[in-house]
């Protein structure tokens, strides 16, 4: 029997017993958070939410069919569906890919709260006076906040891969004028992790590990590709990661990131892409450059709520955090399709499908 099939007979279990079996002990809309260090993890019917229950079925045919391996919808941390597909379970990684972009901004965030650097800061201050091909002038220019906001305006030529990738000096040419341009670069956001581990003296994974990870229960391992560092987890390792993200990056009244930085991670950071924060996607906005720098008229998902946030990753991963509905929604999968390395048309066919549930 598919995951997915199953997955739905538990809740049509649930709905048939009593209201006990939902936590009671807990007032409905207070945030859940699942233990650290435990698998136990608090479900809702979709029927207790009012979800349409009819239409469930109707959403996971389209996620198996689009490639999807896990998918989780949690409200007020608590997970109301969750199903895995294409022989994925449970305990499986996958990759993240840019996704991961957003959870090494939140680690920025944690090493300026704790005056490891600052973001106003010039890049030159943490790697040293030869990290780039540029001059002294233009190199000058460039600060941490323009790595985080894809505004560095270093040479951005995706035609070639490893020269989009690579970090070493010489891949560190001039464009144009930090801060002129918006263009989503490889190279630039690899700097980050390079500028965590020089300001902390802590290599960035361990830092990760220590002020994110194990503060909320995530479990994951980085890979490296070429000079790529690629994170992994299971699918509710990133549920843990958005749902951290719906409470202002704090879990359990805990602080994990300052809210004044986490505020500006997902608002909007510069004047280009209004649709970009701090490696965060912003839904809502009157236009959006896509990641291969062609730019559009509207919000990037018309289908969602206009006060979603992202993280976005290639092949379709997708960390969806809605705060006036107290949602966040994981996809996990293979490629649809017509993915443009987190960007797709998916994205608002998905959100169609999940506004037949919710609404």
């Amino acid at each position: 029997m598919k995951n997915y099939l199953y997955i739905l007979i538990v809740f049509l279990l649930f709905s048939c017993k009593s209201d006990e079996s939902e936590n009671p002990s807990i007032p409905d809309g207070t945030m859940y958070f699942p233990p650290l260090n435990s698998s136990t993890w608090d479900f809702v019917t979709p029927t207790s939410v009012g979800w349409n229950t009819a239409n469930i079925p109707q959403l996971l045919n389209y996620l198996e069919a689009a490639n999807t391996k896990g998918f989780i919808i949690l409200k007020n941390g608590r997970i109301v569906i969750e199903a895995y597909f294409n022989g994925h379970n449970a305990n499986a990684n996958w990759t993240w890919y840019s996704a991961s972009k957003s959870l090494t901004s939140v680690a920025v965030g944690i090493a300026q709260d704790e005056g490891f650097l600052d973001i106003n800061n010039k890049t030159s201050d943490y790697l040293g006076a030869n990290w780039s091909s540029l001059s002294i002038e233009k190199q000058d220019l460039i600060t941490v906040k323009h790595h985080l906001s894809m505004t560095t305006g270093l040479k951005n030529n995706q035609a070639n891969f490893l020269e989009w990738i690579c970090t070493p000096p010489n891949c560190m040419k001039y464009q144009a004028d930090a801060g002129t341009v918006w263009a989503y670069h490889q190279g630039a956001f690899i700097q980050i992790q390079n500028i965590l581990t020089q300001s902390t003296g802590t290599n960035f994974k361990t830092f990760i590990k220590t002020r994110i990870l194990d503060k909320i229960g995530m479990q994951g391992s980085w890979h490296s590709l070429s000079y790529l560092n690629l994170f992994s987890s299971t699918t509710r390792s990133m549920a843990r990661f958005g749902l951290l993200a719906l409470n202002k990056g704090k879990w359990n009244g805990q602080t994990i990131v300052s809210e004044s930085y986490f505020n500006d991670m997902v608002a909007t950071s510069q004047s280009l892409n209004k649709s970009y924060g701090y490696l965060w996607w912003l839904n809502g906005k009157e236009s959006f450059i896509a990641t291969n720098s062609q730019e559009f008229q509207g919000a990037i998902v018309p289908n969602a709520p206009s006060d979603m946030f992202a993280a976005l990753g290639a092949k379709d991963q997708k960390v969806y955090v809605v705060p006036s509905k107290s949602l966040v929604v994981i996809r996990m999968g293979e490629d649809v399709g017509d993915d443009s390395l987190g960007l797709s048309s998916f994205d608002n066919e998905l959100w169609g499908k999940i506004n037949l549930v919710i609404n």
